[in-house]
């Protein structure tokens, strides 16, 4: 029930951290893959160790533009899409409210939040073709808070919201939208946010402690939820926000 055989993906920020995971997963469950993503160098690398049979597309998520062609492409190459799974996001800056310029707000509305709009906007008639879904990668500190990384918390707080909305307003029409909630996991992304802390030094062991399970993973074991919820296994899921942090979402620990 979780094979993806015959399925068309469509995945953006997929070429590094947890959209590279997910991407991998994907296709060993049998999907094919059209990835979006601004960093050219990284997306080639992706789509040369995947093989023949996906493709990508070198564009920034804050354009509406961009997403528009990246879609268009996807169905010039596929003739349809299953899923989409909004999962480019930046983390920085991780800072207070107070000290986040104005730049840096904008472009984590941009990326995180906006970027759900486009791709929804330009790939909704695709999904009602096939009855397809949509998932979001969000963040446990969308329902937690963070200390020092208020804009961030704010974009999942958002993504969290707009999931539940969307799985309303799309049930109609047999597309499911669901976001699955890591907490921290082990990509570049989390690597750069840890060397910004105040005791940067002691970063892993306490992403260590925050999850009961006593590890900070890596992540495959977010793609490994994400290729269930997109799969059939989770068809009478939807609007679910899926924690997956080794129980952390149960308060983080000291």
């Amino acid at each position: 029930m979780t094979s993806l055989q015959g399925q068309v993906v469509f995945v953006t920020g997929g070429a590094s951290g947890i959209g590279a995971a997910c991407a991998e997963a994907y296709v060993r469950a049998g999907a094919s893959l059209f990835i979006m993503d601004r960093d050219k160098n990284a997306l080639h690398a992706l789509l040369s160790q995947l093989g023949d049979g996906h493709a990508g597309f070198v564009g920034d998520v804050q354009s509406g533009a961009a997403v528009k062609q990246a879609i268009k492409t996807a169905l010039n190459r596929f003739q349809q899409i299953h899923v989409i799974h909004n999962n480019a996001g930046i983390a920085n800056p991780a800072k207070p409210l107070h000290e986040t310029t104005e730049d840096e707000w904008d472009a984590l509305m941009s990326v995180n939040l906006k970027s759900i709009y486009w791709t929804t906007l330009y790939g909704l008639d695709a999904l009602k073709a096939t009855k397809g879904c949509i998932l979001n990668t969000s963040s446990l500190v969308g329902e937690l808070g963070q200390s020092d990384h208020a804009a961030y918390t704010v974009t999942k707080g958002g993504v969290n919201a707009l999931t539940k909305s969307m799985a309303l307003d799309y049930a109609p029409l047999g597309i499911r939208v669901n976001a699955i909630c890591p907490a921290g996991v082990w990509t570049p992304m989390l690597r750069e946010w840890a060397s910004q802390q105040r005791d940067s030094q002691h970063i892993e062991s306490y992403l260590d402690q925050i999850h009961p399970l006593g590890y900070c993973p890596e992540a495959d074991v977010i793609a490994d939820a994400a290729v269930f919820l997109v799969s059939k296994a989770a068809r009478f899921i939807t609007g679910c926000l899926l924690p997956v942090g080794g129980g952390a979402e149960l308060g983080y620990r000291r």
